[in-house]
């Protein structure tokens, strides 16, 4: 007890925390994407998916730029292996592109994908690195979007047999196992705003997405827990709002966000059902006759631990109808992302932010890790992505960028935090390993812990690696240096 009122006395407004410790158990790892890192796009054998066509279509990512090449990570498998284990991260979380191993979606497997992820997870293992599989980062074969894509039931009975055949093949050697990443953005982004692919903007799309999505990871963890070895965990990665509220409508504003991004996917997969103000909120969309008997059961499985992906916090009131109404950044006038919740205004908030225009507030995550626990008791959590994205440069052959050391600092004082207070959390991972496409924003973003040349592909880890290598080693947030380096700012204009 005298330990923990110590390490409650030395914490700092700001979380720059100091001598913060973290249990022995918990996981330190980073994450990337399939289709934001792999490229060899058309080779060996893959199958299109849905963003090879999306961004191939013009007007759709910043520049031009496309996934085909990426960080030619199938290229360089064993060098970015290498680097994992020469930066002493014990776990990598990855995702396998569903169209590299059913080009069509459906059988037959494509062998030479399949080998692909074999000399991945052995080359992990090889190294002592813990392989995290995620099945579905937002990558489904373009076959069966011509079908119907997420809109189309069948699409989940597909992910189902994928995730069973990953489960068969790969169940005796990894471990820990994660069903989609962030549906909240394959449905509202794909099919409501058309910022992601698809690129549909219909908000009927969104929910029948939605649903479809929800439906998925339920009969995936199915597959999975009777196709892994005995002790295999499986889990679900959510990307969660912490919105807070502005003046006398912020309440109503905040609750319509969180019914539509949070309870829309954690209720059904925790708790076994959708909220009911899911279905007055949308009334004006649809009926959720899409929904049939038995589904709920379905998608309410027994999970080991939720994944939870968190950048930044939102400020939020009703619109008044009468002033020009403030959306937020980067949706298109007309097509909101946020279906259900249209009369919502995003207000602009206090820096500092990163480069994505993110404000950066460690105090968010902390709050949104407590009401978890709170929503959701006797759920573990794990941190699957958090990072920040800036202009990184190379300057005399290294890449100092103090300001995202502060940030992750930051943030990880904030795990520390909800840890010491009694929340179960497992495990952070840095959202990136490596500089990568980063979807509409093309390659301008730069989330990496390692600096990708793509001119030449060149890799060089940034001072953000050397420090989250002190850190994994030795289990204990590295002293900050020097003075604050992100002074608040202004709420932009």
């Amino acid at each position: 007890m005298h330990d923990l009122r110590l390490a409650r006395a030395q914490r700092s407004a700001d979380y720059r925390d100091q001598n913060v410790a973290f249990p022995a158990s918990f996981v330190f790892g980073a994450a990337t994407a399939a289709y934001q890192i792999e490229g060899a796009a058309a080779e060996d054998g893959r199958g299109a998916s849905i963003w090879d066509v999306y961004s191939h279509q013009p007007g759709r990512i910043l520049n031009g730029d496309t996934g085909d090449v990426a960080a030619d990570h199938y290229h360089r498998l064993d060098e970015d292996l290498d680097l994992l284990s020469a930066l002493d991260i014990p776990a990598y979380r990855f995702s396998t592109s569903w169209s590299r191993i059913f080009p069509d979606g459906r059988g037959p497997v494509n062998a030479a994908g399949v080998d692909f992820y074999d000399r991945l997870v052995d080359g992990l293992l090889a190294r002592g690195i813990v392989p995290y599989l995620t099945l579905y980062h937002w990558d489904l074969p373009q076959a069966l979007q011509e079908r119907g894509g997420w809109r189309n039931r069948e699409t989940a009975e597909r992910f189902a047999e994928y995730a069973g055949f990953m489960g068969r093949h790969f169940g005796d050697r990894v471990r820990q196992w994660t069903t989609l990443n962030e549906p909240w953005c394959a449905a509202y982004l794909g099919h409501a705003s058309g910022v992601m692919a698809p690129g549909i903007t219909e908000p009927l799309a969104a929910l029948e997405a939605l649903h479809h999505l929800n439906l998925a990871h339920g009969r995936a963890a199915r597959e999975l827990r009777s196709a892994i070895a005995p002790g295999g965990e499986v889990s679900v990665t959510l990307n969660f709002q912490c919105a807070r509220g502005s003046g006398p409508t912020g309440s109503e504003a905040v609750e319509r966000i969180d019914v539509m991004s949070n309870r829309s996917f954690a209720d059904p997969i925790l708790l076994g059902q959708y909220p009911e103000r899911l279905f007055d909120i949308t009334s004006h969309v649809t009926d959720w006759g899409f929904i049939e008997d038995g589904d709920l059961g379905t998608i309410h499985q027994p999970l080991d631990f939720l994944g939870v992906n968190y950048y930044s916090t939102l400020s939020v009131r009703m619109w008044d109808g009468h002033s020009p109404r403030l959306g937020e950044d980067g949706h298109k006038p007309g097509a909101s992302p946020w279906v259900g919740a249209e009369d919502v205004e995003f207000l602009p908030q206090a820096g500092p932010y990163t480069q994505m225009g993110w404000n950066i507030a460690p105090d968010g995550l902390d709050e949104l890790l407590r009401t978890l626990s709170t929503r959701y008791p006797g759920t573990p959590l794990a941190i699957t992505e958090n990072g920040a994205a800036r202009d990184d440069r190379v300057i005399d052959g290294c890449v100092d960028d103090p300001e995202r050391v502060d940030y992750l600092h930051r943030h990880l004082a904030a795990v520390n935090r909800g840890i010491e207070d009694g929340i179960d959390i497992r495990g952070y991972f840095a959202w990136s390993l490596l500089d990568n496409f980063e979807w509409a924003h093309g390659y301008e973003r730069r989330f990496g812990l390692v600096h990708v040349d793509y001119e030449t592909l060149v890799r060089t880890p940034k001072r953000s690696a050397y420090w989250y290598s002190e850190l994994c080693r030795t289990a204990a947030l590295p002293p900050v240096e020097g003075e604050d380096v992100l002074r608040v700012q202004p709420a932009a204009e």
